[in-house]
């Protein structure tokens, strides 16, 4: 085959995924083998490729390649999920622009809208995956809103609540007022802002006395039903039983007495809006207050803020500080710092709103989740600290709010027959609805027309907390043949950002409905952040686009410079000189390969002794590392992994086995030593596909004709077996004794094209295997060793042998007397200054262990290098 001249990456990654589809190398099929399952985290339907993307499906792709290569019957899933906050928010900004309010809509033309921006933009991300070579089953991809997908959910809801774990609950929520719905706890994000501290003034009702009280929040005060005072606290003893008047509104209210107020923090009292506080809330219902709910849907404010109504919260902050100025009700204000809930989708500031919600008890749910990471390791998380996070969320944790006021996701399977709030049924569809309330009712006369329908949609994370077992229709049927042989999954690549929203509950619902863990290994990627430290994001500006980074430094040069950054659970700071990094190792792997199948062949010549001890060499070198990656591997240490192996190939492979086979120049090379170079670098390319799919399928298919069965993509990977680690060893001394003929023809200007003799003492006795290797690499004539010193030669050392080069007519021998003598005199120096610190009791006795172990190698290392000049010294004279 005519090898190009260039890697052109951008034909060679086009060319090979579509022969790698056309082949169906990553469709899965329950078969004899044994399984090795992923499933993707479902990143947003409407999203697109970033930096965060690339890294964990790179990852995972890395994962199912190398599975595919050791023989498992490999299956990656992908899929989208349907996002439904994001979503909605987009769909309904879509219609915004075109004049269309999502409030004229029905819910069925809202959906039909949802569905059409869906069906345009839902396989973005999909298509970016195939350019990053992600090698997921196509034919597999599921999409959390699929109509198998939410029989699925709606399954699972109703199974839930006849089980009497989900329930119907008037709460104080979480609500995002951007989104309008609920949110539960861990999507809000606690951030400090610096706010105001308003000191406001409630007059006494019958007298001119007033109560000063602090608060964040002036705009609230329409819904304040009480003031709470502690009742052990003396300042206010006068007032027990009295009433307060709310400024603007003139609202009369009581003062209570409860100990939950703190006498210390603030003015020792505070205003109670249950409506608006969940602390307040309690109260609320302890001393029987009266609710008033201020705020529209919006975060705007109702009829109870009177002449603010219509205006939002924060509007009314600013107006409302200047009103109770101008009547007097504003003793003064300070400037506070707050942490504030925000909407983790959104950024809007969270409101503590009152509403009928659907929950889940978490409580017994949770147990086999805890059990499984905190206690067995049944599941394992890499690394291994996240479990103190994870232990934390789950020890904590709180009935789960499932129900989000919006369109897009599955609706609640809960039909009401009547007016009353407790007057509904629960059921897979309208039709066993229907029965249920009839039953239920005790009439038979009961219509589909006589129910309506919850209108609430479920959170998107009680959807996707089904993946694992949903994708392969466990839920639906947990005898599907599919379910059987893929679940449990093997590895879930994924970020700590979603440990509990997604991982822990996906943990969760796998002992629940199968009884069993829903993956073995949770690998937790790192954030990707840029140099300075700042996570990428689109308002920085700092997020690069995948895409065009592929299409600057190749899919393969992204994956490498991406992955020999990325230690499990710790952040990437990311620069385009890691990918620039990438593609040069590309380029390395490239040129050693033209080199090799650029040699001339011959079965006419022996092989050399070098090149036999380089290959028994290369091939105990490469087990050494296959073993060091397979432990890796184990840990789940991908990026060592890839470490591993890239010092292999540019270290071992190219700088040191092709140099030590290489045939004379214009000379061929023999045909069973040809032979083996080809063997290891298939067995380097092998090593490499995970990491570089692309370039190592392309070199592999160039290396000799392949039939599809023989694509680098389904071969095997590399068996560990046994290697002489003293072959390793040794060739390090040799390298060392190598680099110092090299050091002296540099120094010395003596051309590597001219031969020169070597001798050496052997006192270290170290084997002299690897004397062929020295001698053609470092170009020697002659190489003998012998028992005393030689005279009129320049010398080395290597630990305590010693190695000369006797001098020829090319070296000015009093130049180099000259030379040495300048460096033994500047050493000298050097060690007389360290000694002399050595010698300060002072300076030992107070300096750290580090810093005199330093000095004393420093010492060391100066004694042996005069000795080695004194005696080239005198060797030269």
């Amino acid at each position: 085959m005519t090898i190009p001249a260039q890697f052109d990456a951008k034909t060679i990654e086009n060319k090979w995924y579509e022969y790698w589809m056309k082949n169906n190398y990553f469709h899965s099929e329950p078969d004899h083998r044994t399984p090795y399952t992923i499933v993707i985290p479902p990143p947003n339907v409407t999203g697109v490729l970033h930096m965060g993307h690339m890294l964990n499906n790179t990852i995972q792709d890395v994962l199912i390649r190398r599975a595919r290569l050791k023989g498992f019957n490999a299956c990656w899933v992908p899929g989208t999920d349907h996002a439904s906050i994001a979503t909605e928010a987009k769909v309904v900004a879509k219609l915004k622009a075109e004049g269309i309010n999502k409030n004229d809509l029905t819910r069925e033309e809202f959906l039909k809208h949802a569905w059409e921006w869906t069906d345009k933009y839902g396989g973005t991300i999909l298509e970016q995956l195939k350019k990053l070579g992600a090698s997921c089953d196509w034919e597999r991809t599921k999409f959390t809103m699929d109509p198998d997908m939410s029989a699925s959910v709606i399954k699972s809801f109703v199974d839930l609540y006849n089980k009497g774990l989900i329930y119907r609950g008037y709460r104080m929520v979480n609500w995002d007022p951007e989104a309008k719905t609920t949110l539960s706890d861990e999507e809000v994000i606690y951030e400090e802002q610096q706010g105001k501290l308003f000191f406001l003034k409630y007059k006494i009702e019958g007298s001119e006395d007033f109560l000063t009280i602090a608060t964040t929040r002036p705009e609230t005060i329409f819904g304040d039903t009480a003031i709470c005072i502690n009742p052990n606290d003396e300042r206010f003893t006068h007032l027990k039983g009295k009433k307060a008047i709310v400024p603007i509104c003139g609202r009369v209210i009581p003062i209570i007495e409860d100990e939950y107020v703190d006498v210390e923090f603030g003015t020792g009292c505070l205003k109670v809006t249950p409506a608006h506080d969940m602390n307040d809330k309690t109260l609320g219902e302890k001393h029987n207050l009266e609710i008033v709910d201020i705020f529209n849907e919006d975060a705007t404010l109702n009829s109870f803020g009177l002449h603010y109504q219509g205006k939002d919260r924060f509007v009314v902050r600013k107006e409302i500080e200047k009103e109770l100025q101008e009547i007097g009700a504003l003793a003064k204000t300070e400037t506070h710092l707050n942490k504030v809930g925000t909407s983790e989708r959104t950024k809007a500031v969270i409101e503590p709103r009152l509403s009928d919600q659907w929950f889940l008890k978490m409580e017994e749910l949770v147990k086999p989740a805890i059990k499984s990471v905190l206690e067995t390791g049944d599941i394992k998380l890499h690394p291994k600290r996240f479990e103190n996070t994870y232990a934390h969320w789950l020890n904590n944790i709180r009935d789960w709010n499932i129900s989000r006021q919006l369109w897009w996701g599955q609706q609640i399977p809960a039909y009401y027959y009547g007016d009353g709030k407790e007057d509904f049924v629960v059921a897979e569809n309208i039709e066993d609805a229907l029965k249920l309330a009839q039953e239920a009712t005790n009439n038979k006369q009961l219509t589909i027309n006589d129910l309506k329908q919850d209108v609430d949609a479920l959170d998107t994370w009680f959807s996707s907390w089904l993946w694992p077992m949903s994708v392969f229709g466990g839920i639906m049927d947990p005898e599907s043949p599919d379910f059987k042989y893929y679940y449990p999954t093997n590895d879930l690549v994924t970020g700590p950002d979603i440990l509990f929203f997604w991982v822990a509950r996906m943990i969760i619902a796998g002992y629940e409905y199968a009884g069993e863990k829903p993956f073995t290994n949770v690998y937790l990627t790192g954030l990707v952040r840029d140099k300075q430290r700042r996570k990428m994001s689109k308002s920085l500006g700092n997020s690069p686009d995948p895409l065009d980074l592929i299409d600057k430094f190749s899919a393969d040069g992204v994956r490498v410079g991406l992955l020999l950054s990325a230690s499990a659970g710790n952040d990437i700071m990311f620069d385009e000189e890691l990918c620039s990094q990438g593609k040069a190792f590309s380029n390395k792997i490239w040129n050693a390969f033209k080199l090799i199948k650029g040699w001339e062949v011959s079965d006419a010549i022996p092989q050399p002794e070098s090149s036999k001890v380089a290959i028994e060499w290369y091939e105990a070198k490469l087990q050494q590392t296959l073993v060091d990656i397979e432990d890796n591997f184990e840990k789940y240490r991908i990026s060592d992994s890839l470490m591993a192996i890239y010092k292999l190939v540019w270290d071992d492979f190219c700088s040191w086995f092709l140099e030590m086979i290489k045939p004379a120049y214009q000379q061929p090379i023999d045909s069973v030593t040809f032979a083996k170079a080809i063997e290891m670098l298939e067995n380097n390319l092998k090593l490499l596909h995970p990491f570089m799919p692309f370039l190592t399928e392309e070199i592999w298919q160039l290396i000799a004709e392949r039939t599809p069965e023989e694509a680098l993509i389904v071969s095997t990977w590399p068996e560990v077996k046994s290697f002489d680690a003293k072959l390793i060893s040794d060739f390090e001394n040799s390298i060392e004794v190598i680099s110092g003929i090299r050091t002296i023809r540099k120094d010395k200007n003596i051309p590597f094209k001219d031969t020169i003799e070597l001798k050496g003492i052997n006192s270290e006795n170290v084997s002299t295997y690897f004397d062929s290797i020295i001698t053609k690499l470092g170009n020697v004539s002659a190489f003998e060793y012998v028992s005393e010193k030689v005279d009129g030669a320049l010398s080395f050392r290597v630990k305590s042998n010693e190695y000369f080069i006797p001098i020829t007519g090319n070296i000015d021998v009093e130049a180099e007397i000259a030379k040495l003598t300048e460096e033994l005199n500047y050493t000298k120096g050097f060690l007389k200054s360290v000694e002399a610190k050595l010698s300060n009791e002072k300076f030992v006795n107070g300096a750290p262990e580090k810093v005199l172990n330093l000095e004393k190698q420093k010492q060391a290392d100066a004694l042996a290098k005069i000795a080695t000049i004194e005696q080239s010294l005198a060797g030269l004279k």
